[in-house]
């Protein structure tokens, strides 16, 4: 603030060093919007400084509560005809929702400089609560048979897929914690890298379950293969600039 206040001379009219502070801010301020990506970076650093002030409960709350709306539908008929099978589809295209949500931090971070990292661990918990509860509605509210269950996963590829993503994503919940960075080390990240399968299987059971071509399965599909490519591209690094050929 102080060099948007000219100083004053002795006849009270502002100084030549406060005229030269002021025109020094005023094309410092505009030269962040003149560059190229000036007004992107003002706002995604605004985005990242709000993201730092947020708890990581209130994104723990945000989607533990549609859970409980989602129950509550089901007891009381706001999913149609087959309220079991609506909360079993819910459940896992939430659970995917999510796995691809966690698939975008590190694209987001790497292309755009938005930092969402910190909530990457609760959505990848979450992702994998929604599993669990996915498949406790199939195996307890649908088939209701635990010898059905076994024959299903045996029979139904879609099903096989299914469980095999669950059992991929098994370590990855019990080690995301504090604990288990430390106690792993290097070994930690690959050991999470089990994410990148777990989805695929994730998007391929969901294509496999519905019935004939659809396109929403298909979206899913392209959007996790997109976001994983993106992993390949190499962000160039930045150094001194080149001196021109003269």
């Amino acid at each position: 603030m102080k060099a948007w206040i000219w100083p004053r001379t002795s006849d009270g009219k502002p100084g030549r060093q406060g005229r030269r502070d002021f025109r020094k801010s005023r094309s410092e301020f505009f030269e962040k919007f003149a560059t190229p990506g000036g007004p992107v970076k003002v706002i995604i650093d605004g985005i990242n400084s709000f993201a730092r002030r947020i708890p990581t409960w209130v994104v723990y709350s945000a989607y533990l509560i549609p859970a409980v709306w989602l129950f509550y539908q089901g007891v009381y008929g706001g999913l149609g005809p087959d309220p079991v099978k609506a909360l079993e589809h819910e459940l896992g295209k939430t659970a995917l929702q999510l796995l691809i949500i966690g698939l975008c931090i590190t694209p987001l971070r790497r292309f755009t400089g938005l930092n969402l990292i910190r909530f990457r661990r609760a959505i990848g918990l979450l992702a994998f609560t929604y599993v669990v509860l996915h498949l406790l509605v199939w195996a307890f509210l649908d088939v209701q048979s635990l010898s059905r269950v076994a024959q299903d996963i045996i029979k139904r590829p879609y099903i096989t897929i299914g469980i095999a993503a669950f059992v991929l994503l098994l370590p990855l919940a019990a080690t995301s914690n504090n604990w288990s960075v430390r106690k792993l080390g290097p070994a930690w990240r690959k050991l999470h890298k089990l994410t990148y399968l777990a989805v695929i299987l994730g998007g391929i059971h969901y294509i496999w379950l519905v019935k004939g071509i659809q396109i929403e399965p298909l979206v899913y599909m392209a959007v996790i293969l997109g976001l994983l490519s993106l992993r390949l591209v190499k962000t160039p690094k930045r150094g001194p600039a080149a001196r021109p050929n003269r």
